[in-house]
C-alpha cells in the first residue's frame, strides 16, 4: 500500500496507450490551460507557466495528430486503442515511441482499473498499473509535451527543390558552351542533344518521384533512395562513389568560376602569378568562402543560392532584351545582326568542324549540365514534405531549365552567324558589285577571307561568349556565369556532405563513422563538410581536371542507372510495400532510363565507364563479403522471396529423381548453440547442396521460456550455416519430432534425413524418456526418413560450458531484474562461437565406412559430400565390408566395380573376414554388465506372469529376449572390437545404424548403439537410409 509496485509484474505501460495530456480530446469543448491539469501536483513551476502549445515530435505529423487524444480506447477494450499514426512510426524525436497494446495484454480476461493505492489480484507474472505508477508516466509526459524545442530548417519544394536544381542544371555550359555546341551541330540536332539529356533526367526523376513518394525519405539524397529500394549492396558503393563525385563537381564548378576571373583579370592586364597558379589561388579562395557559407547553416546557404537565382533571372533578362534591340556596327562586325530569317535557316543544321566534330562529342560535352537534377533530393533531410517536394519541385526545374536550354539555343542560332572576323573595314558599301559569297555578305559584311583561311575569332563557332556579345549588358551575363558556377559548387559542397553522412551512420564501411557526427538542430555534418573541402582543395590545386570530368559524368549516370533500375526492380517485384502516391511512372520507362544510361556511360568516354565499374565492383565486393547487419526491406529482398516461391510451387510438380536426390536434414539440436558440434558437421555437408532445418522442442517444462529466434538465426548465419531454424512445443521429444516431421519445410523442401544426438545418459535418465528416444527412431522410419545418430566422447552440449563462462561473482542489481520486460528476459544468446573439431582442417586422416547393410546408398553419400569441402578434401574415405575368408578378393573386386559406377572417389575397401567370430570375453561381460539394470529377471518372479512384467516396464529385457537376441549382441560387441582397431585415429567413422525391430526392448536397442560406438575418440556417426536408393550409375 503507498510503495511503488515492482515493475517485474507491471503491463508493459509502453504498450498501453498513452496518457491524454499532450492535447485534449477534439471531441471535448474544454481546451488545456495550466489550471486544468489536475493530476499535475507537485511538478516543476516551469511546467504551470509555459506556453500553452504542444509541439509536434516530427515535421511529418501534422497538428491534428499531435491534437488527438492518445489515451481513446476502442468500443472493444478500455485497453484496445484506436488506429493511431505514432504506432507506425519508428521513432519520434524528442519523446518516446508509443506502442499498441501487445496480444497478450489483450488477451488477459481482465482490463486496467484505477483504484486508490490498491492493486487488485491478478496472475502472478502480471500486475495493474496504480494510480501512482500513472501519474508518474503522466508526469513525464506533461514535462516533454511542454518542453521548449526549437524546429529545426526546413524548406518547401520551391526553394528547397525546384530553384536548387534550377542552379545546378544552369551551369556555365548553358553560358560559354551551348552556342559553341549550335554552332556544330546546329539548331535541329542541339534540340535533339537537349531532348534527349531531357528524357534520360526526367525519367529517372519520374523514376526517384516514385521512390521518394513510397515512405518518408530522410537525408541521404541518392545513396538513400538507392540503398532502401536495393539494399545495401547496390546501396553502399553508390553512397560512396556518388558522395565522392559531389566533392569534385564542387572542385569542377569552382575551377570553372576560376577560369573566369582570371580571363576578367587578363583583360585588365592583372595578373597574380601565372594561370594555373592564378586558377588554384582563386579557386582556393573561393571553396573557403562557399565552406563559410556552409558552416553558418542550411538557411544561410538558401538565402545564398536565393541571391544567385535572382542575379540568373536577371541576367536571362539582360539577354532576350539584348536580342531585339538592333544590332550596331561593333556588334554586327562579330556575327551579331539581332533576329534574322537567313541566320536562322543557315544555323539550322549542323556544321561539323575539328576533331571533335560529331553528334556524340556535343553531346558528351552538353550531358554534364543535365546532372543537377539531384540537388533537391540530396537535401531530402531538410524538406518539410520530402514526398511532396521532390516531385514537384525535381519536374518543374527540369521543364524550366529545357525551355531556358531551348531558348537559348534557338536565339542565338538566329542572331549569330556562325564565323566573322570583327573586322569593321569588312562591312560592305551600298554600291559594292564584287563577287560576294556566303552568308555575312547577305546581311553587308564580307567574311569570307577568314571562312576560307579558317581564322575567324568571331562567331558561334569561334567565340563562347556570344551571350555577353548578345546582351544588352554584358557584365550582367558575367554576374551570370559568376552566379551559376558558383551556386553549383556551393550546391554540390552542400550535397557530398549530406549524402556521405547518411553513409557513415548506415555503417556499411569502416573507419568512415567519425563523418557521421551531426551537430546543431540541423544535424549539421560539419565533420564531412571539412572532408569534401579538403578533396575539392586537392582537385583545385591539380588544375587539370579532364580526366576527373569524365569520371564525374560516368558517376552521375551511374547513379542515374541504378536509380531507374531501382524503381523498375521494386516495381517488377510485386511487393505488397511498393506503394507510391506519385503515379506518373512506368517500369519499363524505368528500365530504359537505365539501360539508355549505360549506353550512355560507354558512348561517352568507355574508358571513364570501365573504371566507373571496377569501382563499384570492388566497393560492391567489399559489402557482399562483410554482410552488414542491415534491413531496409529492399526490392531485392521481395525479388528473392518471388524466386523461392515461384521455384517452390514449380518444383511441387515435379516427381522425385535418384540423381537429384539430396539429404534434406532435420537436426535435433534444440538451441543451436549448445549443440554446435551437430551444427557443424550436418552443416559441412548440406551447405550450398541441400536443406538443413534446426529442429528445437520446448518440452512441457520448457514451455515459457522465450528462444529469442532471432538471435539464434544470427548466431548461425555467423557461423555460416545455411540452416532454418524450427521451435515447437511437445509435451515430449517423440510428439515433438512428430510434429516437426510432418509440418517442416515447404513443398519438395521437406526434411527426409532425421540427425539427432546420441542419448549419452540413457542409463540413468528416467524409463520414459529413454522409451522417448527409441520410439522417435520408430516413428522417423514409419515417415519413410532416413536417421543419423551422432556420437562424441566429450558429448555434445556445451551448455555447461557456457555457464561457466559467466562470472559466478556478480549478481544483477534487484532493480535491474525488474526493469526487464518480457522481451528483455528471452534466453540469451551468447556471441561467442564455441569451437568444434568439425570447424578444422581434417588433412590427411580417414573417413571410414562401416557399410553393413545396403541402405540405398546413404552410407556413401554423406562422406562423398564431406570430402568435396575444403576442410575434409584432403581425407582419404575407406570402404569396409562384411565378407568371407575363403572369397575376400572377389568380393573387394565386386564393391570397388560398384562404387566405380557410382562414381564415388573411395581410397580404398577393406573386406571384414572376421565379423562372426566371437567378442572378448571382456568386453562381453561389460556389455552384460551395461544391461543388468534393464534386465526383468522373469525366472526370480514365477507368481507373476510374463506379459504383467512386460506391461509394467516394456523398455526392461526379459531372460527370453535375452537370449534369443544374444548373436545379435555379440555381434554388435565384436564390431566394436573391429571399429576401434581399425579407425581409433579416423577424422570420422560412419556405421550402419541397426534398425529397431518391434520385439525388441529400448533398453537393449539402447545398449547395441552404445556398446557400437563406444571406446572411439573420433566422432561416430550411426546412418540408416530409407532402404531407397539415393545413387544410381544411370544416365536416366
Amino acid at each position: 500500500m503507498g510503495q511503488h509496485p515492482s515493475r517485474r509484474t507491471e503491463i508493459d505501460l509502453e504498450a498501453l496507450p498513452p496518457p491524454p495530456f499532450c492535447a485534449p480530446s477534439r471531441y471535448s469543448p474544454h481546451r488545456f490551460d495550466k489550471n486544468s491539469v489536475s493530476m499535475a501536483e507537485g511538478l516543476p513551476g516551469d511546467v504551470h507557466n509555459a506556453p500553452p502549445n504542444c509541439l509536434s515530435s516530427d515535421t511529418e505529423f501534422t497538428d491534428k495528430a499531435s491534437e488527438r487524444d492518445f489515451r481513446r480506447p476502442s468500443i472493444y477494450s478500455t485497453i484496445d486503442a484506436v488506429p493511431q499514426l505514432d504506432f507506425y512510426a519508428n521513432s519520434l524525436a524528442g519523446r518516446n515511441r508509443r506502442k499498441r497494446p501487445s496480444l497478450d495484454i489483450l488477451r488477459r480476461s481482465f482490463e486496467v482499473r484505477l483504484i486508490n493505492n490498491t492493486t487488485p489480484a491478478g496472475p502472478p507474472s502480471v500486475s495493474i498499473p496504480t494510480e501512482y505508477s500513472i501519474k508518474q508516466e503522466t508526469e513525464a509526459w506533461i514535462l516533454i509535451a511542454w518542453a521548449p524545442i526549437k524546429p529545426p530548417v526546413r524548406f518547401g519544394w520551391v526553394l528547397g527543390v525546384q530553384v536548387r536544381c534550377m542552379l545546378n542544371i544552369w551551369g556555365v555550359i548553358l553560358f560559354l558552351r551551348l552556342s559553341w555546341i549550335t554552332s556544330q551541330a546546329g539548331i535541329l540536332l542541339t534540340w535533339l542533344i537537349i531532348l534527349m539529356s531531357v528524357v534520360v533526367t526526367s525519367i529517372t526523376a519520374l523514376s526517384v518521384s516514385a521512390i521518394s513518394t513510397n515512405g518518408r525519405v530522410i537525408s541521404g539524397g541518392a545513396y538513400f533512395v538507392i540503398s532502401r529500394t536495393l539494399g545495401p549492396e547496390m546501396g553502399g558503393p553508390i553512397g560512396m562513389v556518388f558522395s565522392f563525385a559531389n566533392a569534385l563537381a564542387c572542385a569542377l564548378n569552382t575551377v570553372g568560376f576560376a577560369e573566369v576571373v582570371r580571363d576578367l583579370l587578363k583583360e585588365y592586364n592583372a595578373t597574380i602569378v601565372d594561370d594555373i597558379n592564378d586558377v588554384r589561388i582563386i579557386g582556393v579562395i573561393t571553396v573557403t568562402m562557399l565552406l563559410l557559407i556552409s558552416f553558418a547553416g542550411m538557411e544561410w546557404e538558401a538565402k545564398t543560392q536565393l541571391l544567385f537565382f535572382l542575379v540568373l533571372m536577371v541576367s536571362f533578362a539582360n539577354y532576350i532584351v539584348g536580342t531585339v534591340i538592333p544590332a550596331p556596327v561593333e556588334k554586327q562586325a562579330v556575327g551579331f545582326f539581332s533576329y534574322r530569317s537567313e541566320i536562322f535557316l543557315a544555323n539550322l543544321l549542323p556544321d561539323w568542324r575539328g576533331p571533335d566534330g560529331s553528334f556524340f562529342s556535343m553531346f558528351a560535352i552538353f550531358f554534364p549540365s543535365a546532372i543537377g537534377i539531384l540537388a533537391g533530393v540530396n537535401i531530402s533531410g531538410d524538406l518539410k514534405d520530402p514526398a511532396s517536394a521532390i516531385p514537384k519541385g525535381t519536374l518543374t526545374a527540369i521543364f524550366g531549365t529545357t525551355i531556358s536550354y531551348l531558348v537559348i539555343s534557338a536565339t542565338a542560332a538566329s542572331c549569330v552567324v556562325r564565323d566573322a572576323s570583327g573586322n569593321l573595314n569588312d562591312s560592305l558599301p551600298a554600291n559594292f558589285s564584287e563577287p560576294c559569297e556566303g552568308l555575312g555578305c547577305k546581311l553587308g559584311w564580307n567574311f569570307t577571307y577568314c571562312e576560307e583561311s579558317h581564322n575567324c575569332s568571331y562567331g558561334l563557332a569561334n567565340s563562347f561568349k556570344i551571350l555577353s556579345l548578345a546582351s544588352g549588358f554584358g557584365h550582367l551575363i558575367t554576374a551570370g556565369v559568376f552566379a551559376a558556377s558558383l551556386s553549383s559548387a556551393l550546391a554540390f559542397l552542400v550535397s557530398a556532405p549530406k549524402v556521405f553522412q547518411c553513409l557513415c551512420r548506415d555503417n556499411i564501411y569502416p573507419y568512415i563513422g567519425f563523418f557521421g557526427k551531426g551537430y546543431g538542430k540541423n544535424d549539421e555534418p560539419y565533420r564531412a563538410y571539412l572532408l569534401c573541402y579538403i578533396i575539392a582543395v586537392a582537385f583545385i590545386s591539380i588544375a587539370e581536371l579532364n580526366f576527373i570530368a569524365a569520371l564525374i559524368s560516368n558517376f552521375f549516370l551511374c547513379s542515374y542507372a541504378l536509380i531507374n533500375f531501382s524503381c523498375f526492380h521494386a516495381s517488377i517485384m510485386n511487393s505488397p510495400g511498393w506503394r507510391p502516391s506519385f503515379r506518373f511512372y512506368n517500369k519499363w520507362t524505368a528500365l530504359f532510363g537505365a539501360t539508355v544510361s549505360v549506353v550512355l556511360m560507354f558512348l561517352l568516354t568507355w574508358w571513364a565507364a570501365l573504371v566507373t565499374f571496377c569501382i563499384i565492383f570492388f566497393l560492391l565486393g567489399y559489402v557482399t563479403y562483410s554482410k552488414p547487419e542491415l534491413n531496409w526491406g529492399s526490392s531485392v529482398q521481395a525479388g528473392t522471396y518471388n524466386m523461392a516461391l515461384s521455384y517452390s510451387v514449380s518444383l511441387s510438380g515435379v516427381e522425385d529423381h535418384v540423381k537429384n536426390f539430396r539429404p534434406q536434414c532435420l537436426v535435433l539440436t534444440g538451441p543451436p548453440n549448445l549443440r554446435p558440434a551437430l551444427v557443424d558437421l550436418v552443416g559441412a555437408f548440406t551447405k550450398n547442396v541441400s536443406l538443413m532445418i534446426c529442429g528445437d522442442i520446448l518440452l512441457e517444462e520448457e514451455r515459457y521460456v522465450l528462444r529469442n529466434a532471432d538471435s539464434l538465426v544470427k548466431w548461425l548465419n555467423k557461423r555460416k550455416v545455411r540452416s532454418f531454424y524450427a521451435p515447437c512445443t511437445g509435451n515430449s521429444l517423440r510428439e515433438g519430432v512428430r510434429q516437426l516431421l510432418q509440418s517442416s519445410g515447404l513443398g519438395k523442401l521437406k526434411p527426409n534425413t532425421l540427425f539427432l544426438g546420441f542419448k549419452a545418459n540413457w542409463r540413468e535418465c528416467d524409463s520414459e524418456k529413454l522409451e522417448d528416444y527409441v520410439n522417435t527412431i520408430h516413428d522417423t522410419f514409419d515417415c519413410n526418413h532416413g536417421v543419423c545418430i551422432l556420437r562424441m566422447m566429450d558429448g555434445l552440449d556445451v551448455s555447461e560450458e557456457l555457464e561457466c563462462e559467466v562470472n559466478p561473482g556478480f549478481e544483477p542489481e534487484d532493480n535491474m531484474e525488474q526493469d526487464q520486460s518480457p522481451k528483455d528476459q528471452q534466453e540469451n544468446v551468447p556471441e561467442e562461437q564455441k569451437r568444434t573439431v568439425f570447424q578444422n582442417k581434417q588433412g590427411k586422416k580417414t573417413i571410414d565406412v562401416y557399410w553393413i547393410s545396403d541402405d540405398g546408398g546413404l552410407t556413401l553419400l554423406v562422406p562423398y559430400l564431406l570430402t568435396r569441402r575444403r576442410r575434409w578434401r584432403q581425407c582419404k574415405v575407406r570402404v569396409f565390408i562384411v565378407g568371407h575368408q575363403y572369397n575376400m578378393e572377389e568380393d573387394r573386386k565386386e564393391m570397388i566395380s560398384l562404387l566405380k559406377r557410382f562414381r564415388l572417389d573411395v581410397h580404398d575397401v577393406i573386406v571384414m573376414t572376421d565379423s562372426e567370430k566371437p567378442p572378448n570375453p571382456k568386453n562381453l561381460e561389460r556389455f552384460e554388465d551395461t544391461i543388468a539394470p534393464f534386465r526383468l529377471r522373469d525366472a526370480q518372479h514365477p507368481d507373476v506372469s510374463l506379459q504383467q512384467l512386460k506391461k509394467d516396464c516394456p523398455w526392461k529385457i526379459s531372460d527370453k529376449e535375452l537370449e534369443a537376441l544374444r548373436l545379435k549382441s555379440e555381434r554388435k560387441v565384436h564390431l566394436n572390437e573391429i571399429i576401434r582397431r581399425n579407425s581409433q585415429n579416423s577424422a570420422l567413422v560412419l556405421v550402419s545404424l541397426p534398425v529397431p525391430q518391434t520385439d525388441c526392448p529400448g533398453a537393449l536397442y539402447m545398449a547395441w548403439l552404445d556398446v557400437l560406438t563406444s571406446g572411439l575418440h573420433c566422432p561416430t556417426v550411426l546412418i540408416r537410409g530409407n532402404q531407397q536408393n539415393v545413387l544410381t550409375f544411370y544416365c536416366q
